[in-house]
């Protein structure tokens, strides 16, 4: 599944405090999972809780290193920043924008499409 993302409406899911460094924590915005892991930098990332590995799986077991996430099914690496999975493995990992205000953590999702 491709879901496609427009607009800048951004959601409150939580206060800041709520998401720990290093450890994935999931959301519900509308009937998605969103993954949401905080780095040890203090950065905020979301991303839909599927893996992209073609038997699927969760993503916010996975462990935190830098900007990176490392699956525990199947030991992909995925950059937090771009989304894309890491050599020799391939995919993208659908990511949403986040932005943090006065210690709560908002996620955008305005148009969800499912391509």
């Amino acid at each position: 599944m491709k879901i496609e993302l427009s607009g800048d409406t951004f959601y409150p899911v939580g206060a800041l405090e709520n998401f720990l460094p290093q450890i994935g924590r999931v959301v519900e915005l509308g009937d998605l999972p969103i993954a949401v892991f905080r780095t040890s930098d203090g950065r905020i990332f979301a991303a839909l809780n599927q893996n992209p590995h073609p038997k699927g799986g969760p993503l916010a077991e996975g462990i935190v290193s830098g900007h990176y996430l490392y699956d525990p099914l199947y030991d992909w690496k995925i950059d937090l920043t771009t989304g894309l999975v890491q050599a020799p493995d391939t995919g993208r990992v659908t990511m949403f924008p986040v932005k943090v205000e006065e210690g709560q953590v908002f996620i955008a999702a305005a148009v969800l499409q499912q391509a």
